[in-house]
């Protein structure tokens, strides 16, 4: 019987007009993926060329954040800092242009816990609700729909919202009110810088010590040490690829963020310096980037 009501609600869910706003390397395959589902979705970015590759595969482009809400049961949120959540909330033809009696707004970017519950209390005076619920991931695991969510609000409406979170994560978890899904991000982007750094540390040392980074990475990866982000980081390395996937300067942003909101640990403190000196450098070019700055 559980399984059935699930279903229900999951197809209630799914036949809901969804919007989504902010379509950059991490919105547009999110967004896509809601498409792909069968979903009707309306989107708006502020550089327009990049709907065109949505509307395409069948979005219906939108004028303004505002024109999204107005047709939109549930909008997603996902754009680059607190700045732009500012403008796309409260600008001129922004989202609380409008009554917002029974919508929900959904924040996936990584911002600061205080800009969320600034905006949820916005949201909740036109009526509508709100979760802020940021991923983990990159590029990849949003094209196939892998990533993981953190979210953070009211228990009822992530639960109301689930099925669709199912179409972009491999998981989706409450942990706890407004704020708490950026707190856990901020958390999780500290930890990833630590690791760049000290991949990146490693790999100068071995360098220094005569031996070759292949076999390091090799070594590396074979060991109890071996997890994914070195895969794929070390590859980088070896391949002078530091294209960004997920640029340097939005996790020295997120570190700052973290500062923001209370980080003041050993190693949290040694990447906070490092990431903040490397990005008017080296802001454009991967995470993994920081070992030029290393060097």
């Amino acid at each position: 019987m559980h399984g059935i009501l699930q279903e229900q609600k999951r197809k209630k869910m799914e036949q809901k007009n969804i919007g989504w706003i902010g379509l950059g390397k991490m919105g547009e395959p999110m967004a896509m993926q809601l498409i792909k589902a069968g979903l009707k979705v309306t989107v708006f970015n502020r550089s327009k060329e990049k709907e065109a590759a949505l509307k395409s595969a069948g979005a219906f482009p939108a004028n303004s954040p505002a024109d999204v809400a107005k047709v939109s049961d549930l909008v997603f949120v996902m754009v680059s800092d607190d700045q732009a959540i500012n403008d796309i909330f409260t600008a001129e033809n922004g989202l609380l242009d409008n009554d917002l009696t029974g919508n929900v707004i959904i924040n996936m970017s990584t911002v600061s816990s205080g800009i969320s519950k600034k905006m949820s209390g916005e949201i909740t005076r036109k009526g509508g609700f709100y979760l802020d619920a940021p991923v983990s991931g990159s590029v990849g695991q949003a094209e196939n729909g892998q990533l993981v969510i953190m979210a953070g609000g009211d228990e009822a409406i992530f639960e109301k919202v689930k099925p669709l979170f199912e179409h972009l994560g491999k998981m989706a978890l409450r942990v706890g009110e407004v704020g708490a899904g950026n707190s856990a991000k901020l958390v999780i982007n500290t930890l990833l810088a630590i690791h760049a750094q000290a991949l990146a540390e490693a790999v100068n040392f071995a360098g220094q010590s005569g031996i070759e980074p292949d076999d390091l990475l090799s070594l590396l990866n074979s060991s109890a040490l071996g997890n994914i982000f070195i895969k794929f980081k070390g590859q980088a390395i070896l391949d002078n690829n530091f294209d960004a996937v997920f640029a340097l300067k939005h996790i020295a942003k997120d570190l700052r963020l973290a500062k923001n909101e209370g980080l003041d640990a050993p190693l949290g403190n040694v990447a906070y310096e490092t990431f903040q000196a490397a990005e008017p450098t080296y802001g454009e070019l991967d995470i993994i980037g920081i070992k030029k700055q290393l060097e």
